[in-house]
């Protein structure tokens, strides 16, 4: 039986290295690869070289890091003081995709830059504008979110969009042998060979695609031993039609954070999260989506499956996934690190990203039934995902609209999505219990 004394299971405990170091690395191993996908997705999308690739990801481990220490520690106004993992998100890939294939590489940095501000100001009204966001809201949108990505994962698990051997048969072998990997470790083992499942399925295809001839190493040579993380490698654009799209998973990635750092604080501390908690973990958000657009690297906010490993393991102890955060920023400097994970073949991350994408949507599905699925929340979801999603299968719908109205409505219905979601909210009329719910629980927030 676990000792609940022991400093691990304390938020302000001091454990020695030898339970720091592995406890904090399994909190690493388990967002690692979500943490580094979506930029390997985007700048695959965008043609760039390996050298930016290798440069990105290397920004992306070390902003991770510093922004998981704001959170852990505070920083005037910054981070909620609890052990909170910070990484990119896929929520922002949708949009992202097509801002990219659109204006460039710059103009999402520019609209994340933007969106990230935007983030800090939600931060500090979050108090007053959570009940608009209820998990009927979120979890449609987070649903949407899942649906959106999964044509991208199939596209990678074929070997990525435009390639020679797009579906070629050992492309769709490679992404099986992942994607069985993945679902071996995951449901036959426990502990942290299941919590790095998709790690692990991802270390065996590159394996096995070396032999297969898939991986040129060639291009490594070209790599310094060790480099700083510099920031402004890309510079910055902006663009209205951008900006709002960005905006609007912003503060839909606001909400999921306020629901992670109410997780912690219930499973870890047996408690409810505090205003100053909620407030600082999404302004930390902000903050370290701007550091990330500064570093050029995609937005950051808190990751589910490390409040899940908090949920299961009670280790609440913040220097323990500090820990974590300082092993990040130090694989940071070192590019071959990132050149060997750029190299990665796209069937091999495809039978990876089917995986998380579609775990994207259950999260979504888990989210909306977590309260009564009656009429009226029946409705929210339904009408928002049928014209937000639909729209997004059919993009010739759109193609007599202005070029920015298509951009943020029509190529991922994200936004769509969200925007319909919350109106639904407002407007419809609450079923009585409803209301008593939503009463209680403005009165704990107060």
């Amino acid at each position: 039986m676990k000792n609940q004394s022991s400093v691990i299971y304390q938020l302000d405990g001091k454990p020695k290295l030898t339970e720091a170091i592995p406890l904090g690395l399994q909190h690493i191993l388990a967002m690692f690869v979500g943490n580094v996908t979506p930029l390997i997705i985007i700048s695959n999308i965008l043609n760039l070289s390996l050298a930016d690739k290798t440069s990105l990801i290397q920004c992306a481990m070390f902003v991770s890091g510093i922004v998981t220490l704001i959170q852990c520690y505070k920083v005037g106004p910054f981070g909620a003081r609890l052990p909170i993992v910070m990484g990119t998100s896929f929520g922002f890939v949708p949009v992202l995709t097509a801002i990219g294939a659109k204006y460039g590489y710059e103009t999402i940095l520019g609209a994340c830059l933007v969106g990230g501000l935007i983030e800090l100001m939600f931060g500090q009204s979050m108090k007053k504008l959570r009940r608009f966001f209820p998990s009927v809201v979120t979890g449609t949108v987070v649903l949407a979110m899942g649906i959106s990505l999964l044509p991208t994962g199939i596209n990678y698990f074929a070997g990525g969009v435009g390639a020679s051997d797009f579906g070629s048969i050992s492309n769709l072998i490679l992404g099986t042998v992942v994607l069985l990997t993945v679902l071996i470790f995951n449901q036959y083992t426990k502990g942290i060979t299941s919590l790095a499942s998709i790690l692990i399925g991802l270390i065996v295809g590159y394996i096995v695609a070396i032999p297969m001839g898939k991986i040129d190493f060639s291009q490594l040579s070209q790599m310094s031993m060790i480099s700083v993380p510099m920031p402004f490698t890309f510079g910055f654009e902006f663009h209205l039609d951008a900006i709002f799209a960005v905006a609007c998973v912003f503060i839909v990635s606001a909400v999921e954070t306020v629901g992670d750092i109410t997780s912690i604080a219930h499973s870890g501390i047996g408690r409810d999260a505090t205003d100053k908690e909620i407030a600082g973990g999404v302004m930390a958000d902000g903050i370290g989506s701007v550091i990330g657009a500064m570093f050029s690297v995609l937005p950051n906010t808190s990751f589910g499956q490390n409040v899940g490993i908090i949920a299961m393991t009670k280790v609440i102890n913040r220097n323990v996934v500090a820990t974590g955060a300082v092993f990040l920023i130090l694989a940071a400097v070192f590019p071959k690190f990132g050149a060997i994970i750029s190299l990665m073949p796209s069937s091999v991350l495809g039978g990876a990203s089917v995986m998380m994408f579609a775990m994207i949507a259950v999260s979504g599905i888990k989210l909306i039934t977590s309260e009564p699925l009656n009429n009226r929340n029946s409705t929210i979801v339904a009408l928002s995902l049928g014209v937000g999603v639909g729209l997004s299968f059919v993009p010739g719908v759109l193609s007599n609209m202005p070029e920015s109205i298509q951009l943020i409505f029509g190529d991922s219905g994200l936004v769509l999505v969200a925007i319909i979601a919350v109106v639904l909210n407002i407007v419809l009329p609450k079923e009585e219990k409803s209301v008593e719910l939503e009463v209680k629980l403005e009165g704990q927030i107060s």
